[in-house]
């Protein structure tokens, strides 16, 4: 990662994790900028049968980022430690140490910040017979302080058989130290009641008497980690009293916990608790019955807010937006759509083109001026066309031009040939007219003005969040307002690459023009050809399997003519003639099917593998229907050739726990497919005050529909439902 740019990071986050797997390999230490991890051994008697040997993963945190322990609170997810272990070696459980209890507002997480070690004893059996111990790792840990990052590392070390690896005896030992220490329950009880756990201990250290602690509970979502609680001494005995947690799932006979005196100083785990398996006196409380105490006051209200001022949005296509925050939302749009997964082949490209003239500003700025021309003056075109169309009085929406087969067959067929071009497949300059090959060389500003027009021609599909209303709002303004819209989200999203273009320390920040560029520009290669899988998928949706096969071939033979016509000699003359008629004549057999559209028959029903719930079709009159009955009726919006509509299909709206709570509600789901141009389906989104997808609707009789963001995420959904 030393030889890429801080900007070429930004702009290929999501794949950094593939990227460090691809070129990084194996390591003991995996560096980010909130955390360096590295894999240590404790084996003072090596590794031979019988030993004791340890090993374990040490995170050094980035100031005020924090990762977590194995019940994470609130929110966060526990580390996660996968060893793959020669014939004869297993790996027991971590030995958690203490942690730490981190307030967010109302609510408070479990981990630790500063260093800690967690570590994991492994057991070498007789069968072992190695001359050394070869340990491979795959850990993956969340860190976070405002915000949350994934993060995952591979690593690997080799232990001998004979002689000592304790070097980091010191590390283990502390990590050793600060975990809790195991004690007997001895008297010590759990007693439910309605809406709190009574806990009482006895047995806890005579230095601890007096002093506040903190609880720490193995099982998650058993308490209120974040809900104010009291406890007391009344002897040598501790007792607390902790509010249940609204959405507690278990009632276990007995509990796994940890108590540590509170409020440790320093960084790194907690000071050293006492471990305990406590038994429960008494029932639990039904879910059901537990009041609303159980969800702290300060949590409460704020999702309370949120459904309401989710249950006034608009139900018309009258928008509440201001055209100044119509222009706002598409600004902030823009830049978003920087983030979705279609544009980065096309960033990509343009990343290369700034490394090549790293040392020419004059150069740079032009780039930058003519790349922000191109975004801006396509969302211009593409705007005035859409708006030209419904005014003839076609029924047609952001990302329309995705619904036709020729348009996706056309932009397969352009990322198949980029793609091969930056493979190393042909040279432009070897298939083209000298005169016309040249061009780019000659036109470097022509050439960044076309690369903002293609960066368009994938972003288009996309509804980055903010853009939805301001799209919703453009259809209903003036010719003029409504393309100050498109405009202002093209200057969005050009914003990054005019602002580096002008700012002296991108230039510096970029390597110098070398090897590496030849090696980045074949590795694009592959997302352009995930693209063109992406855009197969798409036109499978319109034209059927027919379709798509016929576009392979087609792109196939594409891609034979392109490497014939790169030849030299006879072979380019006969290999060049039998490639050409070859897509002549399956262009003229097969190509056909490409553009026809294929019945899509009657709409399925899919299931979600919750009980009681499941994907119906969509239909206005349906809706209607089921509100009619009484039920809350949820609409997903979506289309095939909408990226983030497929992401949140696969992540939000799978999510168990949420499809249990839709079937709690009675909550029936409709999905709206635009894949193809349907204008009743551009009339239901007209009344949402929205021209494109995605788009989620909560219908309920008798109130307005309530319209959620572009990017969903469970707890969203789940406070508009608590409302219904």
């Amino acid at each position: 990662m030393r030889s890429l740019p801080a900007v070429l990071a930004l702009l290929l986050l999501p794949l950094a994790g593939f990227a460090q797997n691809l070129l990084g390999g194996d390591a003991t230490v995996v560096k980010t900028d909130q955390v360096r991890a590295e894999l240590l051994a404790h084996a003072p008697e090596g590794a031979a049968p019988g030993a004791k040997v340890w090993v374990g993963l040490q995170l050094t945190h980035a100031p005020e980022w924090h990762t977590y322990w194995k019940n994470s609170g609130d929110s966060g997810l526990p580390t996660e430690l996968q060893w793959t272990l020669p014939p004869g070696v297993t790996a027991g459980e971590i030995a958690w140490p203490t942690p730490r209890k981190f307030p967010i507002g109302p609510l408070a997480n479990y981990g630790y910040n500063g260093t800690v070690l967690l570590p994991v004893p492994l057991t070498v059996s007789p069968e072992f017979q190695g001359q050394q111990l070869d340990v491979k790792l795959q850990a993956s840990w969340l860190v976070c302080r405002k915000e949350c990052i994934p993060e995952e590392g591979q690593f690997s070390l080799r232990i001998p058989a004979q002689g000592s690896t304790g070097l980091n005896g010191a590390a283990f030992d502390a990590a050793f130290n600060a975990a809790p220490r195991d004690q007997a329950a001895a008297t010590s009880a759990l007693a439910p009641e309605a809406g709190f756990l009574n806990v009482s201990l006895d047995t806890l250290p005579a230095a601890w008497k007096g002093q506040k602690l903190e609880f720490y509970p193995e099982p998650t979502g058993l308490i209120d980690p974040g809900a104010p609680w009291t406890q007391a001494w009344d002897g040598a005995r501790w007792t607390a009293k902790l509010p249940l947690s609204a959405q507690r799932g278990d009632s276990p006979s007995e509990v796994a916990l940890v108590v540590a005196q509170a409020d440790a100083p320093g960084e790194g785990p907690g000071l050293a608790g006492v471990r305990m398996t406590v038994p429960v006196q008494g029932a639990w409380p039904p879910v059901a019955a537990l009041p609303a105490a159980g969800v702290s006051p300060a949590l409460q209200t704020a999702l309370d807010a949120n459904a309401a001022r989710a249950a006034a949005a608009p139900a018309s296509g009258a928008s509440s937006l201001t055209l100044g925050a119509a222009l706002l939302g598409a600004l902030i749009g823009g830049l978003i759509l920087n983030l979705m997964p279609c544009v980065f082949p096309v960033l990509a490209i343009k990343v290369l083109a700034f490394a090549k003239h790293s040392d020419d500003r004059a150069a740079h700025r032009r780039s930058g001026l003519a790349y922000t021309a191109g975004v801006v003056v396509s969302f211009l075109a593409l705007g005035g066309l859409l708006l030209a169309l419904r005014a003839a009085g076609e029924q047609l929406g952001w990302g329309f031009q995705l619904q036709s087969p020729a348009v996706v067959a056309g932009l397969a067929v352009l990322f198949t040939l980029i793609g091969l071009n930056l493979a190393g497949l042909f040279q432009f300059g070897n298939v083209l007219p000298s005169g016309l090959a040249s061009l780019q060389a000659r036109n470097p500003t022509a050439d960044a003005f076309l690369t903002g027009v293609l960066a368009v021609a994938v972003a288009s599909p996309c509804t980055a969040p903010f853009m939805g209303a301001s799209l919703g709002l453009a259809a209903t303004l003036p010719a003029a307002q409504a393309l100050a819209v498109f405009g202002v989200l093209g200057l969005g999203m050009a914003l990054p690459y005019l602002a580096a273009s002008w700012w002296p320390a991108i230039a510096r920040a970029l390597p110098r023009p070398g090897a590496w560029m030849e090696r980045f520009r074949q590795f694009m290669a592959f997302p352009m050809f995930a693209t063109v899988v992406w855009l197969l998928w798409v036109l499978g949706q319109q034209s059927g399997i027919d379709g798509a096969a016929a576009l392979l071939m087609l792109l196939l033979a594409l891609a034979l003519l392109v490497w014939s016509l790169g030849l030299s000699g006879k072979g380019r003359v006969v290999l060049g003639g039998l490639s050409a008629a070859a897509l002549v004549w399956l262009g003229v057999a097969v190509g056909p099917n490409v553009t026809r559209l294929q019945d899509s028959g009657p709409a399925t029903v899919a299931e979600t593998g919750v009980q009681g719930v499941s994907w119906q079709p969509w239909s206005a009159d349906k809706v209607t229907a089921l509100q009619a009955e009484g039920r809350p009726v949820f609409v997903d919006f979506t289309a095939a050739w909408c990226v983030t509509c497929q992401f949140n299909k696969r992540n939000a709206l799978a999510d168990e726990g949420l499809l249990q709570d839709m079937a709690a509600k009675n909550v029936a789901l409709l999905r709206a497919d635009w894949t193809r141009r349907d204008p009743a389906v551009t009339a239901a989104l007209a009344q949402l005050g929205r021209n494109g997808v995605p788009v989620y609707a909560i219908y309920k009789n008798g109130q307005p529909p309530v319209v959620l963001t572009e990017v969903l995420s469970v707890g969203e959904v789940k406070s508009v439902l608590q409302g219904l």
